[in-house]
Order: C-alpha cells, then sequence, then structure tokens
C-alpha cells in the first residue's frame, strides 16, 4: 500500500516512540526527521500534529517536538486494564474446548516467532510480537467491544515493553517463560491460575511493586 508523505512520516515516527529508539523526554526537531525519512519539512509537520493530537509528542515553536513521557501512574492503569480483560477472555475460552485448543495452537506457534525474534535481539519486533500474544488471547473471547477496548491499549503496552526490555535484555528470556507458562494456563482452562500469573508477569516486566495490588 502506497501512503502520502505526511503518513509515511506518521508511522516511521510512531514506530521509532513505540519501539523505544525516540525514548520520552527526547527533543526533536522537524528538520532532524525530515531528513531522516528523505522529505521536506511540510509532511514532518503534518505528521507531528497529528502524532502530538494522538498525545505522543508536544510541539514547541521554533524549539522542536517533546517525546512525551510515560506518564505517572499510567502502567499501573494499563496494567489493571489488560488483566480484567485477559482474565475474562480466559474464563470464556476455558469452557469452549474448541475454542480453547485453536488458542492453544496458536499462541504456541506465536512462541516460537517470539523465540526466533528474542535471538536475534530485535525489541521493536519482539514488543510486537509480544503484543500480538496477548491480543490473540483477548480475540479468542469472542467480545468485539473488548476486542476495540484492548486494541486502544496495544501502543502504550509495546512502548513499555520496548521501554523495560531496553532496560533490562534479560527481561526477553523471563518474558518468554512467562508467556509460555500463561499458554500452559490456557490450556488447562485455568482461569484463576491465569488471574494471578498474568499479573505477576506484567508487573515484573514493568518494574511494578506487588504492596497492596491484591
Amino acid at each position: 500500500m502506497l501512503y502520502s508523505a505526511s503518513e509515511t512520516v506518521f508511522r516511521e515516527v510512531k514506530e521509532l516512540i513505540l519501539s523505544g529508539e525516540l525514548a520520552g523526554g527526547e527533543l526533536i526537531s522537524e528538520g532532524d526527521i525530515a531528513a531522516r525519512t528523505n522529505v521536506s519539512r511540510t509532511p514532518v509537520r503534518e505528521a507531528f500534529l497529528r502524532l502530538e493530537s494522538e498525545g505522543w509528542m508536544r510541539l514547541y515553536p521554533k524549539k522542536g517536538a517533546l517525546i512525551v513521557p510515560v506518564a505517572d501512574g499510567e502502567a499501573e492503569h494499563v496494567v489493571s486494564a489488560r488483566q480484567l480483560v485477559e482474565t475474562q477472555s480466559v474464563r470464556v475460552v476455558s469452557v469452549r474446548p474448541h475454542a480453547r485448543e485453536a488458542l492453544v495452537a496458536a499462541l504456541r506457534a506465536n512462541l516460537i516467532e517470539q523465540r526466533e525474534i528474542a535471538d536475534r535481539g530485535d525489541v521493536a519486533a519482539f514488543s510486537a510480537i509480544d503484543a500480538d500474544f496477548h491480543k490473540m488471547i483477548v480475540a479468542a473471547g469472542g467480545n468485539p467491544l473488548l476486542d476495540s477496548f484492548y486494541a486502544s491499549l496495544r501502543d502504550r503496552q509495546r512502548r513499555m515493553t520496548a521501554r523495560s526490555i531496553s532496560r533490562d535484555p534479560g527481561q526477553l528470556s523471563r518474558i518468554l517463560a512467562d508467556h509460555t507458562a500463561l499458554t500452559d494456563l490456557v490450556e488447562t482452562g485455568d482461569a484463576d491460575g491465569y488471574n494471578t500469573a498474568v499479573l505477576t508477569h506484567m508487573r515484573q516486566v514493568h518494574g511494578l511493586g506487588f504492596e497492596g495490588t491484591l
């Protein structure tokens, strides 16, 4: 698919933000991105305005664009929302054997890809396939409203995961181990076990404590 110059810049810069290559708090300029993407400043300006409207950057005239950091408390809110939605989907799937079997097969295929990407150390690609893993679990619940809500969390989830892995590459192996355990819980239909395990998984990945959360 062919995109306009502004759409291309928007997608590329947003990907840089989600992958952590453009870190929260970093100040960039239209000129920097124009040179990087080989376009004029006009489509860059249009892309920046769109990114600002979505909350990814804050524009300062004659100074540049500030990449908005992950807000205080955002990780807590994202984790809480994800736990509720994912666990509900696992509860639904736990009483639908055929749906559960199909989901487990898809998750195990995803795990194979995760291992290959982890071996390459590709943080951006891993954060994307990590998000896909959890999205499949939600989608298996068959509730389009929850699907739509969860999709709204995907970009935040990706950015948080990429940031965590960049800070501690050892997270890659831990996430893989956790995902394998979560898949086993889905396979056995243990929704309560999944609820506890996915909370532990997410809080450890994102460096959140446990006091007062259970």
